[in-house]
């Protein structure tokens, strides 16, 4: 993916949303034939040039200085991950991560499988770069789709929210979902604007989906976090499960996402029922032999 193009959408983007009235322009001042913010009144509101930000906008990001970036981002109202994105986009070539980098194997480390496999009760599973689903426990595959089942290039959160029709279905607020998504692989454009991998899965979606292409074009960028999900699963029904985002120590690129249930609630009862659904479920197929506690993912590289 080419970075000046990636710099350049980003701050048309950024800038299309603001309202003059939003920065303390005069309402309605001058007849405005796109929506946002001029490009000389960021300029003036940035302390910079004209010139200088247009040809930042253009997508010539070399040498521009933190403080600059820092008051162009205070301008646009930038949040954190979209201003460490823009830092991402403005670095020199030699900085980057290469293509070496971006597709080398995406490895789980041995205790965080035994860690997934032990978290009972807890659906869980460990994205790397591009959204990659590269390991999961038992119930984290009951609950979201049987990752063991489909072939390694399916195995990535955006095909399954775009591709699938199960996630559909699965996800209540589906939209929410979708969008979260594409503002995570935005994050990972930046991280890694040379990965073949990644310009593979986006022109995928882009080709097979139009509402990811809608969305795409949003430039939406968001890290992952913690929340609420609603999902209506088709064994046990309606679900609210609380989701948290942990960062393993030693790799950068991966995430731990565990799902979990308030206490008490109808929707812990729910999982409780999963759970043991799922064991019966697996006790039949394997012909009453119980395996592991869990199951991982295979170390890829795609």
């Amino acid at each position: 993916m080419d970075q000046r193009t990636e710099l350049s959408e980003f701050l048309r983007s950024r800038r299309a949303r603001l309202r003059p009235e939003d920065v303390g322009l005069p309402e309605g001042a001058g007849r405005r034939r796109v929506p946002g913010l001029r490009r000389e009144e960021l300029a003036q509101l940035a302390g910079v040039s004209t010139a200088y930000y247009t040809r930042l906008e253009q997508g010539h990001g070399e040498n521009v200085s933190a403080a600059v970036l820092d008051a162009i981002a205070r301008v646009l109202r930038l949040g954190p991950a979209e201003r460490d994105h823009l830092g991402r986009l403005t670095e020199p070539a030699r900085r980057r991560p290469g293509r070496a980098a971006a597709a080398r194997p995406q490895r789980v480390r041995p205790a965080l499988r035994q860690l997934l496999d032990s978290m009972e009760g807890v659906p869980a599973y460990v994205l790397g770069r591009r959204l990659d689903i590269i390991a999961w426990n038992r119930l984290g595959t009951a609950l979201l789709g049987d990752y063991g089942a489909m072939p390694p290039e399916q195995r990535n959160m955006a095909w399954h929210v775009f591709l699938d029709p199960a996630a559909r279905a699965l996800f209540e607020d589906w939209e929410g979902k979708a969008s979260d998504v594409v503002g995570l692989l935005r994050l990972d454009a930046g991280r890694y604007p040379d990965d073949p991998g990644l310009a593979s899965l986006v022109g995928e979606l882009s080709v097979k989906s139009e509402d990811f292409r809608r969305l795409w074009a949003t430039y939406r960028i968001k890290d992952k976090a913690h929340g609420t999900k609603r999902l209506r699963h088709p064994v046990v029904g309606p679900l609210s499960l609380q989701y948290e985002t942990l960062r393993p120590a030693g790799d950068t690129d991966q995430v731990l996402v565990a799902y979990h249930a308030e206490p008490g609630s109808g929707s812990a009862e729910s999982l409780r029922l999963l759970a043991s659904w799922d064991a019966t479920e697996r006790r039949a197929e394997s012909g009453g032999q119980t395996g592991p506690a869990g199951q991982a993912a295979s170390e890829q590289s795609r």
